[in-house]
């Protein structure tokens, strides 16, 4: 998914509000001028990390606030297992509940607020406009064989343990993998974090080999190109990683909430929306 200016302009001012270092910017400025077409925000983040390591030393440490929701999650799981069995459809239930998750973003938000992100439990119904995808998606777990979940954020990766609860249940035959972050990336989901979660449990554990906030084919190992090539079934999660795997030919189904204006446009969608799409 290529970079509008107005997201360039946004990806620029996200580093001005970290600093008013005029060399520091002006690297900045120059890695935008200068990025390719097939150049996606996360990859231009990824970039300004390490020019930001290189002159102030280490960033942001997430590691708390990880650890602050995906406890917060957990200790919600039991009540939400329970909401999911009982439901008509827990499949359906699980998989609107994991969009939920995908609230806590602190790269593409501005302010994560836990009781916002509460509040979006109050209606976790699948909309009739998913209900297509719903059903392709469900065919092809049916067919498939193997499945891999593409994890973004902590807190979200509890939801997606419950997800992988139920496909499993529904589709047995599905071997499953989920992959994560090769290293420390704001608040995404490391391989720590997913054993922390027991996410383990149901799943290998693979990771994308970077800290990098998104899933670059080129950027990968080859544990992980192999994961991603000989899945039957592929299930994104989040805007980073939808950013930087459609267009690419593959089958995918994403699924992320639309939390800033680049995605409220391109799906022509009020903030905070549920998307859950297939790209074939």
């Amino acid at each position: 998914m290529r970079i509008s200016e107005s997201c360039a302009a946004c990806l620029y001012d996200r580093q001005k509000n970290i600093t008013d270092d005029e060399e520091y910017l002006s690297e900045i400025r120059n890695l935008l001028d200068n990025r390719k077409e097939t150049d996606t925000s996360p990859y231009m983040v990824y970039l300004f990390n390490k020019a930001h390591v290189r002159r102030f030393g280490a960033g942001a440490d997430y590691r708390d606030i990880k650890k602050q929701f995906n406890d917060l999650v957990l200790g919600m799981e039991d009540s939400l297992r329970a909401e999911i069995e009982k439901s008509e459809d827990p499949l359906a239930k699980a998989l609107i509940m994991a969009r939920v998750g995908n609230y806590i973003d602190f790269g593409a938000m501005n302010n994560v607020d836990q009781n916002e992100f509460l509040s979006l439990f109050s209606n976790t119904e699948m909309r009739e406009d998913d209900r297509l995808t719903y059903d392709s998606f469900l065919c092809a777990c049916e067919k498939g064989k193997s499945f891999l979940l593409v994890c973004d954020n902590c807190g979200e990766i509890v939801l997606d343990k419950l997800l992988l609860e139920q496909i499993a249940k529904r589709f047995p035959q599905l071997s499953m993998r989920a992959l994560v972050r090769g290293g420390e990336v704001l608040n995404d989901a490391t391989a720590e974090d997913a054993v922390y979660v027991g996410l383990d449990d149901i799943a290998e554990i693979v990771s994308n080999g970077d800290a990098i906030a998104g899933t670059v084919y080129e950027m990968m190992p080859e544990a992980a190109k192999k994961a991603l090539d000989e899945a039957d079934v592929i299930l994104s999660k989040g805007q980073g990683n939808y950013e930087t795997l459609s267009d690419r030919g593959r089958h995918i189904f994403y699924e992320f909430l639309c939390k800033c204006d680049l995605f409220t446009r391109r799906f022509k969608v009020p903030r905070l929306t549920g998307i859950f799409t297939e790209e074939k």
